[in-house]
């Protein structure tokens, strides 16, 4: 299980490069940029079947398991972009990143799980710390005008955390399901491109790399992770610390010269550390305890 969760995580790291790249990518807008990631997230799955071991028999994939990862990874960036064109872009990114926080919540309803004190305040403390980080440490201004794009970030938070949850339903399902997620996410997104956006394509190498570095990590191989980690790693660890991406995605754009550091991102940091190591509390101290029970003679 630990290390499934590690894996889980690595996508939570990839993630934090979403800002940085897309800032690179130039002005292509979000639903081509999203087709041209996708497409690219298709190759890696593809590329990785080339090097996986043939499965000893072929799984039969139940028609939800398709409903699931399609309205997951396509529909959270269909109301993502929506919500972004419809409210501020502060209040509406937190909003979505109430995802997290359902994933612990919503754990409490899966088989075999258990849901605990410290899990909810792992949680809430990482929303604490994301809070300071998407606010720029100072305050929200919620309008009802801007209600609809409210409601569609809202959207965005029960998709990604639904998805993430009824994965964890399907375990034997492989993670290779997620390239064709992927190639329907790529294909409807390019459908909405043409539907609702003028074509603005990369000018430069420089961008063009940007765009491959995102169709590889963030928006590629984070998807497979997360599928090895909400299957078969501690769920609730996740979801609390998933919060750890908006942390990560600043600290690369201090390092990158983007921003500059600040006392509410340090104190941001804190919160996010704690909230983490809080919520793995059980995965941590109990490996420690029982190596100390082997140990005893």
């Amino acid at each position: 299980m630990a290390r499934a969760t590690l894996i889980g995580f690595s996508a939570v790291a990839m993630w934090a490069l979403l800002a940085l790249l897309t800032d690179a990518s130039g002005a292509v807008p979000p639903f081509l940029l999203s087709a041209i990631c996708f497409s690219i997230g298709t190759g890696v799955g593809l590329v990785a079947r080339l090097f996986s071991p043939a499965p000893a028999e072929r799984v039969k994939i139940p028609p939800q398991v398709w409903v699931i990862g399609i309205a997951g990874l396509f529909g959270y960036h269909f109301f993502y972009f929506t919500a972004l064109r419809n409210a501020p872009a502060v209040e509406a990114s937190l909003i979505a990143y109430l995802w997290p926080l359902l994933i612990v919540l919503g754990s409490a309803l899966m088989p075999g799980e258990k849901l605990r004190w410290f899990h909810i305040a792992g949680a809430a403390l990482g929303l604490a710390g994301t809070f300071l980080i998407i606010t720029n440490g100072g305050g929200l201004s919620f309008e009802s005008r801007y209600a609809f794009g409210y409601a569609m970030a809202a959207v965005c938070a029960f998709l990604w955390s639904g998805y993430s949850l009824l994965s964890r339903r399907f375990p034997a399902v492989p993670t290779s399901i997620v390239t064709w997620f992927c190639a329907a996410t790529a294909v409807l997104s390019l459908l909405c491109h043409l539907a609702l956006e003028d074509t603005v394509l990369p000018s430069n190498a420089g961008q063009w790399l940007a765009v491959l570095g995102l169709g590889l990590m963030p928006v590629g191989a984070a998807f497979y992770a997360w599928d090895i980690g909400v299957k078969r790693g501690n769920i609730q660890v996740l979801g609390a610390a998933s919060y750890a991406a908006p942390l990560l995605s600043t600290l690369i754009l201090i390092a990158a010269g983007f921003t500059e550091p600040t006392p509410h991102i340090l104190l941001a940091c804190l919160l996010i550390t704690a909230g983490a190591v809080l919520a793995a509390k059980s995965l941590i101290f109990g490996r420690a305890s029982a190596r100390q029970s082997e140990a005893k003679p």
